[in-house]
């Protein structure tokens, strides 16, 4: 095991993820690398992150300042990007908010251990996931699975129905979602916190299940990501015309979308 300042490193065998014939090898499976950058100002954390992520299947770009690290991105055609928080020239969060204005490949925030307000500040400004230094990179590795497969799952859904509950429109094939007539501009994981609720509508959906629904892990009483998640949705969605929240906290329980024939009694 090889420790740096934000990774316990353990080697692993090479597994790799292939997909679909190789045009050029007869009989042949074509191996589709899927592409990660890594923004870290930490030199030895992002060569010892290549070396353990490429021999599970994906292709690792690196930066090493904000500036450097933005450009690559908005260039670069990358499925995810692992930004850390504190670079020099611009930080993460700077990074993020112009990322987030064109952009809405998923992100994975590293934050420094037992900062719990750049974690709530990450999720609130689009980041889809955080991980605290140090870190294991098995951990990583799980997340960044989880996150690309379901990136990769809605892609590949021919489903084209709509889910509508009220003046909400969640369209499954295209991700997108209207309310009251205007579109909301929201981020896949966003997208699939409101899924789940509205197909629960009027009924409590705890946090356990839609962590484990939505981020594919156990929840935490310590982890924020599902509440953080939640309230971006509010502030997107805004108030029901009665000015009632549309998604109601339940203490103790989860969330609860309100139908809007419960506001009308």
């Amino acid at each position: 095991m090889v420790i740096s300042e934000g990774f316990l490193y353990f080697p692993v065998k090479p597994t790799f993820v292939s997909s679909g014939k190789n045009p050029e090898i007869p009989g042949k499976e074509a191996i589709f690398l899927e592409k990660i950058l890594v923004i870290d100002d930490d030199h030895e954390l992002c060569d010892l992150l290549q070396e353990y992520l490429e021999p599970e299947g994906f292709e690792i770009q690196t930066a090493h300042n904000g500036k450097e690290g933005l450009e690559k991105a908005l260039a670069g055609n990358f499925d995810l990007v692992v930004l850390d928080i504190m670079l020099p020239g611009q930080n993460g969060f700077e990074v993020l908010r112009h990322l987030r204005n064109t952009s809405e490949v998923p992100v994975i925030m590293l934050t420094a251990r037992g900062e719990d307000v750049d974690r709530i500040v990450g999720l609130e400004m689009g980041a889809d996931d955080y991980l605290p230094k140090p870190f294991n990179p098995r951990e990583l590795t799980a997340r960044i699975r989880s996150i690309l497969r379901r990136a990769r799952n809605a892609h590949a859904d021919g489903d084209e129905s709509v889910l509508a509950v009220g003046d909400v429109e969640l369209h499954r094939k295209s991700h997108s979602a209207t309310c009251a007539g205007n579109p909301l501009h929201l981020t896949g994981v966003e997208f699939r916190f409101l899924h789940m609720l509205l197909e629960n509508a009027g009924s409590i959906v705890s946090r356990q299940a839609l962590a484990q629904k939505v981020l594919e892990r156990s929840y935490s009483p310590f982890d924020r990501s599902v509440d953080v998640h939640i309230s971006n949705i509010r502030k997107k969605m805004g108030a029901l015309a009665e000015g009632e929240e549309r998604i109601k906290t339940i203490r103790g329980e989860g969330y609860l979308y309100v139908l809007k024939e419960e506001n009308e009694r």
